[in-house]
């Protein structure tokens, strides 16, 4: 495989699906997460008793700061699986931004949006 320079196009459309797959049930995740912040799904505090109503808020604040830490880390991932699908786009997929060389398709079945092979990435995060 060292002779390889890029993965085929019937092996980056292998990768697209995947990711598109990917990406789909992250947006979905994502779009659950910012309802729970929005609080759109009609169950708030507004019939119940006021002792009941004070507790539920401080829960519902906390669980709305969480939902929220939760949705940014998911956007980041969307936008990751975006970029991995310009990557594929490019013909740029699964080559490894370090080394140059290409990540081996277990990684990238793993890790879809993996833009460093396990050793450039074990590398960096020696560093």
């Amino acid at each position: 495989m060292s002779d390889k320079t890029r993965y085929s196009d019937e092996e980056l459309q292998e990768f697209k699906e995947l990711i598109l797959q990917k990406l789909e049930k992250a947006q979905k995740e994502y779009d659950s997460l910012r309802s729970l912040i929005n609080n759109t799904d009609g169950n708030d505090t507004a019939d119940t008793s006021p002792t009941f109503k004070i507790l539920e808020e401080g829960a519902a604040t906390l669980s709305k700061e969480e939902a929220g830490q939760l949705a940014q880390r998911q956007k980041s991932f969307i936008q990751h699986l975006q970029n991995a699908l310009i990557r594929i786009e490019n013909r740029t997929y699964g080559i490894c931004c370090v080394t140059g060389e290409l990540i081996p398709k277990e990684r990238l079945r793993a890790v879809p949006h993996a833009t460093r092979s396990v050793e450039a990435k074990k590398s960096q995060n020696k560093n």
